[in-house]
């Protein structure tokens, strides 16, 4: 299957996402997930929220907060507590709806790696990367002495790829600081 690669100036074809767009994207379907709330609609109570300050979704409030030339803030919530806050290019508030489509796109990805998640026990040969808060049962193989390094902030921290495995595989895992005397 060839993936459409696009390397010239200027607008990008229809059904292309820039960078920018395809992260809003990935925000708003990860609050639609999160609480369960049908994209169409969520779209919809957006470009309302836009239109009228303020929509209700389900659980969450949406709050348009400022209105710019290129784009408009909005405040998402639920029961008062704050879910998220950034700013949605008006190329997407005026298009058709494209968190939709978005979704679609994503949905088998991130199925996979929740079906993962609810595991009591997944395995290494499970594992995906790009996955979070993992709890993994695993032998211990060995860990090489820590090795001071400078982080991109200028504070100095000690690290470690320790090697793990289970009946189906085995991984390295970096440990930082604390985590190594933890292991």
């Amino acid at each position: 299957m060839l993936k459409k690669v696009w390397r010239g100036r200027g607008r990008l074809p229809k059904n292309m996402h820039s960078y920018k767009d395809t992260r809003i994207l990935d925000y708003l379907a990860r609050i639609a997930m999160t609480y369960k709330v049908d994209s169409s609609g969520f779209f919809d109570c957006i470009v309302e929220a836009w239109n009228h300050k303020e929509s209700e979704c389900k659980q969450l409030m949406i709050r348009c907060r400022k209105k710019t030339k290129d784009s408009a803030i909005f405040l998402f919530t639920n029961l008062q507590k704050v879910v998220a806050q950034f700013s949605i290019p008006t190329t997407i508030l005026l298009g058709s709806n494209q968190l939709e489509s978005y979704m679609r796109t994503m949905q088998p990805r991130r199925v996979s790696s929740v079906k993962s998640h609810e595991d009591a026990n997944p395995r290494i040969n499970n594992l995906k990367a790009g996955m979070k808060r993992i709890n993994v049962k695993a032998r211990v193989l060995e860990i090489p002495k820590s090795k001071m390094v400078y982080t991109r902030f200028g504070t100095m921290a000690y690290v470690s790829n320790a090697l793990v495995a289970d009946e189906t595989g085995s991984i390295r895992i970096g440990l930082w600081n604390q985590q190594i005397n933890i292991i």
